[in-house]
C-alpha cells in the first residue's frame, strides 16, 4: 500500500467516523425530549431531585448509571417496589432493613420530601433508558430465578411473583432477598385466603409489617399469585 492511499483510508475513516458521530449526537438531543418526558418535568420532580442530592443519597445508590455502588440502583426503583415502599424505607430504613446485611441510614426526611422523591423516581423510572443499567441483573441471582420458574413450568403466579419484584424481599429455593422471610413453607403456615390478605393489607395479618401493599393486582392475578404461594409446602412446586 502506497503512502497515498494509507493517507486517503486514514483522513476517510477519521471523516466518516465524526460525520457519524456528530450525526448520532445530534439524534440523541432531538429525541432527548420524548425519551425523558420532558412534559411531565413538575415542580415536584424538580424539588424531589434536590432532595436526593441533599441527603446525598448517590453516595451509595446509583440512578442512570451515575452514584455509588454499595446501594441498589434507583433508577426503577418506582416500577420495581412502588410508592408505599419508598415512603416506608425513607421513613424507616432501620426496620425495613433490620435483616439484611446492607444498613441505610436515618436521615429523618420529612414527608414533603419523601413526596417531592418519590415523584423524582416515578419520572425518572419513566425515561426510556434502553434497560440501561439493567435492573436486577447479576448472572447467579438471574439463573436461580430462572431455574425456579421453570420448575414452575412458569405457572401464571409464578410469573407474577417474579414480575411483582417478590424476589427482592423474599427467597423461594435459596433464591431472593432476605429483607422479608423465606417463603418455602409458606403453603404450611398460611391459608390461600390468608396469604391474599397478605398481599393486599400485610398489616392485617402482621401489624406493623414493613412489606408493601399491593392492591392494584386484579382478583385474577391475586388468586393466582396466593394459589402459587400457598403450593409452597417445604418443596419445588
Amino acid at each position: 500500500m502506497s503512502e497515498k492511499s494509507a493517507k486517503i483510508i486514514f483522513y476517510g475513516g477519521t471523516l466518516i467516523s465524526a460525520i457519524l458521530f456528530l450525526y448520532l449526537t445530534f439524534d440523541t438531543h432531538r429525541q432527548v425530549g420524548v425519551l425523558t418526558h420532558a412534559d411531565k418535568l413538575s415542580e415536584d420532580v424538580v424539588a424531589g431531585k434536590r432532595v436526593f442530592q441533599k441527603y446525598n443519597c448517590n453516595d451509595c445508590h446509583t440512578i442512570l448509571g451515575f452514584g455509588g455502588y454499595y446501594a441498589p440502583d434507583l433508577t426503577k426503583v418506582y416500577q420495581r417496589r412502588g410508592p408505599d415502599y419508598i415512603r416506608n424505607i425513607v421513613t424507616q430504613p432501620e426496620v425495613v432493613l433490620e435483616k439484611s446485611f446492607r444498613k441505610m441510614p436515618q436521615q429523618h426526611v420529612s414527608p414533603e420530601e419523601i413526596n417531592h422523591l418519590v415523584a423524582f423516581f416515578q419520572w425518572v423510572g419513566e425515561i426510556n433508558n434502553q434497560n440501561w443499567p439493567p435492573q436486577d441483573a447479576k448472572a447467579g441471582r438471574k439463573a436461580g430465578v430462572n431455574r425456579l420458574l421453570s420448575s414452575a413450568n412458569m405457572s401464571a403466579g409464578a410469573a407474577l411473583f417474579k414480575e411483582n419484584g417478590c424476589f427482592a424481599c423474599h427467597k423461594l429455593q435459596g433464591v431472593g432477598g432476605d429483607i422479608g422471610p423465606d417463603l418455602d413453607d409458606v403453603g404450611s403456615r398460611l391459608s390461600q385466603s390468608q396469604i391474599e390478605q397478605q398481599i393486599v393489607n400485610p398489616n392485617k395479618l402482621n401489624p406493623g409489617s414493613v412489606m408493601p401493599p399491593f392492591p392494584n393486582l386484579s382478583e385474577q392475578d391475586l388468586k393466582a399469585l396466593a394459589e402459587f404461594l400457598s403450593r409452597q409446602k417445604g418443596g419445588a412446586e
